[in-house]
């Protein structure tokens, strides 16, 4: 069964708290993030964040289903190893392509400015903070799966 389909019932609690849990997660990676680049960031973030209360946990659930399908392929080899949560730490670059291919294709069509560049300011560096989210967001599937 793939990752996705392990959360198919969007009314279960458990599909709530991984788009909870997500959303706070990337929350807690921008806070995290200092310097001239923590700046930039947070900006962004900030303008994405204003455009409606609670758009960051609808956005997150809306593009949740496309992110568990697109890392299918590399927890399902974890699951064959004994350990997906490490597994997927441990391929975070593959996992952030993965996770990219959706982002770039979901910005690119998205009609809100201000969500399409915000994000093409800061694509160059999103694969790096996704590579260092993804021991959390092993974590994090984990245990709404269980």
């Amino acid at each position: 069964m793939g990752l996705y389909a392990q959360f198919q019932d969007r009314s279960a609690p458990s599909w709530d708290g991984l788009v909870s849990d997500c959303a706070q997660l990337i929350d807690q990676q921008v806070a995290a993030k200092s310097g001239l680049s923590g700046v930039v960031v947070k900006a962004a973030y900030s303008a994405v964040k204003g455009i409606s209360p609670g758009y960051v946990p609808e956005a997150t659930g809306r593009i949740l289903p496309d992110l568990l399908n697109a890392l299918d392929p590399i927890w399902e080899d974890g699951v064959a190893s004994g350990d997906p949560v490490s597994y997927l730490s441990q391929h975070s670059p593959q996992a952030a392509d993965a996770i990219l291919a959706i982002t770039d294709a979901k910005a690119a069509k998205t009609e809100r400015a201000v969500v399409r560049g915000s994000y093409n300011r800061l694509r160059e560096s999103v694969k790096k903070d996704i590579e260092a989210a993804m021991p959390q967001l092993a974590q994090t599937i984990s245990a709404r799966l269980n």
